[in-house]
């Protein structure tokens, strides 16, 4: 099939289900790397791993500084890529950071990072997408359950289920600070929504997502038939999770912040064509059309 075959449909008249047509774990058996069998097996299990820790505390002090620093900076929050918490009127995300920051540039080139998006998708990768998400307390929302592929596929045009995202904590991750929630096995499933993508959805979606999100019946049934893990764990950590896993995360209304940086790995074997369910390409910012490999 051509890389524009639409093996995902989605945005239509109804939820549509389709069974996942791609691996998981895209590297041969056996390939070297900073994954062991056991945590490949794992991941193509449940699609999603952590690592306990990923960053020493130092680097976790620095990261959190130049965090601060970019949500402070008036010309970062007057910017396009930076997305405002409605009701707090709080920086929520900064995306696009490898751009915006040498230091997250760095990051991203991390071989403890690229290298076990590299192992799990056996090619190449470049940045789809990248962002820090600062989730602050008393109130910042939260993110309704979504597959981040159906998105990708719809409005940025990601072909096949051959991308990766690493979600690093650069505060606590609590039981009760708005934490990830995935639910275990379900990316095996494509949820294929109902109805159409609006035109720039992109500016409402960044705030509270709409569009491509799930029936409470369908949730209710991937729920029952999966379960769902709450990620907890100190800053430091991260989870890797498969572009198709169904996940959310609920609403702070701790005085604890949760602030991640967010990093999605694409295969350079699975570029970016047309969307296939939008009436036009989110901004680079969002998707990246730049198929640089990170090197």
């Amino acid at each position: 099939m051509t890389a524009s075959t639409d093996w995902y449909p989605t945005r239509g008249a109804t939820e549509r289900i389709t069974e996942r047509r791609d691996p998981v774990v895209w590297s041969p058996p056996g390939t070297a790397g900073p994954l062991g069998p056991a945590e490949l097996d794992g991941f193509d299990r449940d699609g999603f791993l952590t690592t306990d820790p990923l960053l020493t505390p130092e680097e976790v002090a620095g990261y959190r500084a130049e965090l601060a620093r970019l949500v402070g900076d008036p010309a970062v929050r007057a910017d396009e890529r930076a997305v405002i918490e409605p009701r707090s009127e709080e920086v929520r995300s900064v995306f696009e950071v490898h751009r915006i920051s040498p230091l997250f540039a760095e990051l991203v080139r991390d071989p403890r990072v690229v290298g076990r998006a590299r192992q799990i998708l056996g090619s190449d990768v470049y940045v789809h997408q990248s962002r820090i998400n600062v989730k602050p307390g008393f109130g910042a929302s939260g993110f309704y359950w979504h597959s981040d592929f159906e998105t990708w596929h719809a409005e940025d045009g990601m072909p096949r289920m051959r991308a990766v995202s690493v979600s690093i904590a650069l505060t606590e991750n609590r039981e009760t600070n708005g934490g990830l929630m995935i639910m275990p096995g379900s990316h095996r499933t494509f949820l294929g929504c109902a109805g159409a993508t609006p035109s720039d959805n992109y500016k409402r979606s960044l705030r509270m997502q709409e569009a491509g999100t799930p029936s409470e019946k369908a949730l209710t049934e991937l729920a029952d038939r999966h379960g769902i893990r709450l990620f907890t764990g100190p800053a430091g950590s991260a989870t890797w999770f498969d572009c198709n896993c169904m996940h959310g995360s609920g609403d702070n209304i701790t005085p604890y912040p949760r602030s991640n940086v967010f990093i999605v790995f694409n295969s350079v074997e699975n570029t970016a064509v047309e969307p296939f369910a939008a009436p036009a390409r989110r901004p680079e910012f969002i998707g990246a059309r730049d198929f640089t490999p990170v090197r």
